[in-house]
């Protein structure tokens, strides 16, 4: 792997700065076990100085005191920085989060840089209200950005989730404080880099690396910050909102876990169609994202049919080299996370499951973090595999023979983000579909969506929504003046 250098201090009130005690954590490639540089490990006098430059850029205006034209004009340079080193970030993303690199640059870069676009293009053709009241009264309904909002993105896709985040509170008028993942801080602190050179001004946007329990807690727990933003597991989520409530109140918003169920009839109307969608969703991204459908439920009558056509796909999917431009399945993030996985591959074994392909660490002479894409069949709901994220290259098949019955099963989950039903029979599909407790429930295909659309779950997936123009409800406030007209006509 050819050696890249690449600066690890934090981003504080535009300028890069290291951590004020010095201490720093190695970013260790997950692509061969290599170091990649040593970055900052921020703390509580990091985060307490980042949310005051956050803090006073509010207060005097320089970015929330733009008309929403002003701003939109600075995103929209900002998005365009993003394409312009598209193939740096997606390098470096790569290198440090261990996923293939084509998907990197076609998928990560791309949407980020989308995202930051439309929130720019949308700030501006956002109306407030006037209250239908009697001709004695002007009420006005308008949104104000909150103020100071800070932001913990995990490692799976550092720059798509940051820029979820970052988009339309920055859009919106507010100061950000961001903690990147320790696993993959390193698009994070050049995102920053380009919004200073797209013109966001110094204190509007800072970032601080560091350790979830010395940096992230310190910003959920800080008096000064407004609003919480947060993707990552249910566990730190649920403290997420405790510390919300111990501090401030501030708001919380976090988009957490999945165990998403994936339903195929008999009647499915393209069987190749569904085998690929359920092989390639879990086993894209290595499985390490929040909606994968890691819960395949297939009818009793195909199940055979459809099983020997997924391990058929199943060889595509081998792990290679992530900077290979032809690789589909990269590493897992790092050498816990992959543990991780094979632990849980054990479990499944332990229970009774059948395994019909993977379920070992691949490439070990490279020093990296790979396992091999896995298939469980004779899974059943009770089974560990079946219950919880695994967060890896896992399929867990389960087969059905009643409708009534797989909605059962798919709902018996504390999760609900997202769901998928394929059935030619749109009155299955669509009663199927409204009775899955679930943010989004997919029709005949799998994970087609775009920026348009809300992106969120019931239950212990979370609180809130990303993308589409309800996120701005995240991140502003609304008020109310009213005005007594004393009308001498």
């Amino acid at each position: 792997m050819t050696t890249h250098t690449y600066d690890g201090r934090a981003l504080i009130n535009g300028a890069r700065v290291h951590a004020r005690d010095g201490q720093t954590f190695d970013c260790i490639s997950p692509v061969d076990g290599r170091l990649l540089t040593s970055v900052a490990r921020c703390g509580q006098a990091d985060v307490d100085a980042a949310v005051a430059a956050a803090r006073a850029a509010f207060e005097d205006r320089r970015w929330c005191g733009l008309a929403p034209a002003a701003r939109k004009r600075v995103m929209i340079r900002f998005a365009d920085q993003l394409s312009a080193h598209a193939d740096e970030l997606a390098l470096m993303e790569t290198l440090d989060m261990g996923k293939p690199i084509q998907y990197a640059r076609s998928v990560d870069v791309n949407s980020a840089a989308n995202c930051l676009r439309w929130y720019g293009e949308a700030v501006d053709k956002i109306y407030d209200e006037i209250a239908p009241t009697a001709s004695t009264a002007l009420a006005l309904i308008q949104r104000e950005p909150m103020g100071v909002v800070g932001v913990i993105v995990p490692w799976n896709y550092p720059m798509i989730m940051a820029a979820w985040k970052i988009a339309p509170a920055l859009a919106a008028g507010n100061s950000v404080v961001l903690k990147p993942s320790e696993k993959s801080p390193l698009t994070a602190l050049r995102l920053a880099e380009l919004a200073l050179e797209a013109g966001i001004p110094p204190g509007v946007f800072n970032v601080v690396p560091g350790y979830g329990v010395e940096a992230g807690s310190p910003l959920a727990l800080h008096m000064d910050v407004d609003c919480i933003a947060f993707t990552g597991s249910t566990r730190v989520g649920k403290q997420i909102h405790v510390m919300a409530g111990q501090s401030n109140l501030k708001r919380a918003w976090t988009e957490l876990g999945g165990k998403s169920p994936n339903i195929v009839f008999a009647d499915c109307p393209d069987l190749d169609k569904a085998v690929q969608a359920a092989v390639g969703s879990i086993f894209f991204n290595q499985g390490e994202s929040c909606n994968a459908p890691s819960r395949l439920f297939v009818e009793a009558g195909i199940r055979d049919q459809f099983l020997e056509k997924a391990l058929a796909l199943v060889p595509g999917y081998a792990p290679a080299n992530p900077l290979a431009p032809d690789t589909v399945m990269g590493a897992i993030v790092d050498q816990t996370q992959m543990n991780s996985v094979l632990r849980y591959i054990e479990l499944g074994k332990q229970e009774g499951a059948a395994l019909l392909a993977g379920g070992e660490q691949a490439l070990v002479d490279t020093g990296g973090c790979y396992v091999q894409p896995t298939i469980f069949a004779g899974v059943t709901p009770d089974m560990t595999i079946a219950r919880e994220e695994i967060f890896g290259p896992v399929l867990s098949v389960l087969s059905f023979t009643d409708a009534a019955d797989v909605v059962k099963q798919a709902n018996a989950s504390v999760y609900g983000l997202q769901a998928a039903v394929w059935s030619r029979d749109i009155n299955k599909a669509m009663g199927v579909a409204r009775a899955l407790r679930a943010g989004t429930v997919h029709v005949n295909q799998y994970d087609e969506d775009d920026i348009t659309v809300p992106f969120g779950g019931y239950k212990q997936s979370g609180v809130g929504r990303d993308k589409s123009l309800h996120a701005f409800d995240k991140y502003t406030e609304m008020k109310t003046t009213w005005i007594r007209i004393d009308s001498p006509v």
